[in-house]
């Protein structure tokens, strides 16, 4: 999956497949696309009802007979039929008739680290649908590296972590390639369904399938660390009856839920750094870690971090969409990569 900046150059448009969002980068025309991951379908017909916002707000509303699908999981195309037409629509008549004025067009997308060949297929298969006759293939770890400014092609160590949808990617980079990496199927996904299931078995509460965002919203203040209000009220169904109902909920209840799948990303990331050589954990201990990807911003998630590691750690400043600019300033020709011509004898 080595491609070269060379490579890189020559594509026009850049995707990013997320499981949680579909973000499109056009060579000259920067982020046109940031919609949600998600399609609903007429199951009578099989056609298209709706594609990205609109489609989200239809899970656990629709009828029998409309089907919400997610043609993406963990960053791998789980439907290629269903990832080609929701592209299409998220694209646009107009963006696709420009795009199809490519004598050649050529795409590049991110994969998740060690993806297997099957997934890099997939992926490859999904943009040649969509009309490219080359698909560049980008580790999602250099990309995200790239697109929150590390000096990854400098000979220093930095550390990033890439908090996805369903899983948790963390590396350490050096001379613009990966050093040490693992992937963890851990991701917001799973903190959501911690909370789900917390509330259901300790208050007899179902949340509606949109309502976990507003509850880490309103823990905002605390989140993961011990400061902020004892209790938050909360809005739900009642298992037993299926009325409506209000509980009170222990905040410190729900942050022992949050950090029971947060167990296995602090084990990942320990590991990532007992088996880094040491000059190269030196650096990172100065450096820090930076954090990406849209669960980064779960509150108190970095204090976290740092209080189990003991390095800085920050966030970047536009997480969610660092994975696909960094493959933008790819695809413009702003990355310059450390001249590491040999050397001639004399």
């Amino acid at each position: 999956m080595s491609v070269s900046l060379e490579q890189l150059r020559r594509c026009h448009v850049a995707v990013d497949l997320g499981a949680a969002r579909t973000r499109v980068y056009v060579k000259g025309a920067g982020l046109v696309v940031d919609e949600p991951s998600v399609a609903a379908v007429n199951t009578r017909t099989g056609s298209l009802i709706a594609v990205g916002a609109l489609a989200e707000q239809m899970t656990g509303r629709t009828p029998a007979y409309i089907r919400v699908a997610r043609p993406v999981s963990g960053g791998t195309v789980v439907d290629i039929d269903m990832a080609q037409r929701m592209l299409r629509h998220l694209l646009g008549e107009k963006l696709r008739r420009q795009l199809r004025r490519k004598p050649r067009l050529r795409a590049a997308a991110c994969v998740p680290h060690d993806a297997d060949p099957l997934a890099q297929r997939a992926a490859v298969e999904t943009l040649v649908g969509l009309g490219a006759r080359r698909v560049e293939l980008v580790d999602t770890l250099i990309a995200a590296a790239i697109g929150c400014g590390l000096p990854v092609e400098q000979p220093t160590a930095t550390m990033i972590m890439v908090c996805g949808a369903a899983t948790t990617q963390i590396a350490v980079l050096s001379l613009g390639s990966i050093v040490r990496a693992v992937r963890i199927p851990i991701g917001g996904e799973a903190i959501d369904h911690a909370v789900i299931q917390h509330l259901r078995q300790h208050h007899e509460l179902m949340l509606p399938s949109q309502s976990v965002r507003p509850l880490q919203l309103a823990l905002r203040g605390n989140g993961l660390t011990l400061n902020g209000p004892a209790m938050t009220e909360i809005h739900g169904r009642d298992v037993a009856t299926g009325l409506a109902r209000s509980v009170q909920v222990d905040t410190a209840a729900v942050r022992q839920a949050i950090h029971t799948p947060l167990t296995a990303v602090l084990d990942g990331l320990g590991k990532v750094l007992r088996d880094c050589p040491p000059d190269l954990v030196a650096d990172i201990a100065e450096s820090g870690i930076m954090m990406v990807g849209g669960s980064a911003l779960l509150p108190g998630l970095d204090q976290m971090l740092r209080d189990a590691t003991g390095v800085p750690v920050r966030i970047a400043e536009r997480p969610d969409v660092c994975s696909v600019l960094g493959l933008g300033a790819m695809l413009d020709g702003t990355v310059q990569p450390l001249d590491l011509a040999p050397l001639v004898s004399r």
